[in-house]
């Protein structure tokens, strides 16, 4: 559960739309590392998602 919490804060965070009081309760219960990590994977995600992309038009 805590996973899925950790993806929903950064998913939010990529979009830039959070509620003061999301994050704050955010930074109560998320570990920062779980954070780090979580993003890191979004953005690799999302750069190869766009690679993808370019070479299928392409």
């Amino acid at each position: 559960m805590n996973v899925l919490r950790t993806v929903r804060a950064v998913l939010w965070s990529f979009l830039g739309i959070r509620r003061g009081s999301g994050l704050e309760e955010d930074m109560r219960r998320l570990n920062p590392l779980h954070v780090v990590a979580v993003a890191l994977v979004a953005v690799g995600l999302l750069v190869a998602g766009l690679i993808a992309l370019v070479h299928w038009v392409v």
